[in-house]
């Protein structure tokens, strides 16, 4: 995966991640993404510049946005009151990256 950056915002209640990944390859990186925050792809859409997926995390509805000029993906739950659910999912991408640093 080529994620740059990982950014908590509490002000937004999303997890910002800066990332390096070609439009047409977002979806090997979605993918990648959601499969290593143990959650399940429910929705695929994409437009001109961006992509909106829809994903499930022990019953908790999230979305993840992807804008390509930004070169930004966000995760934000549906509702306000699981963004501890966000928060926790930030610190297991956290140490996924560290862990993958590490060991290289």
């Amino acid at each position: 995966m080529s994620i740059v950056s990982v950014k908590l915002d509490e002000n937004i209640a999303s997890l910002l991640i800066e990332v390096d990944v070609d439009f047409d390859q977002f979806d090997d990186f979605g993918e990648s993404l959601a499969q290593l925050l143990d959650c399940r792809v429910v929705e695929k859409q994409w437009g001109a510049d961006r992509h909106q997926w829809r994903l499930m995390f022990e019953g908790t509805g999230l979305s993840l946005d992807y804008e390509f000029y930004g070169g930004i993906c966000w995760i934000k739950a549906d509702t306000p009151d699981d963004f501890e659910v966000v928060s926790y999912l930030a610190g297991l991408l956290r140490n996924s990256l560290l862990k993958k640093q590490l060991d290289a």
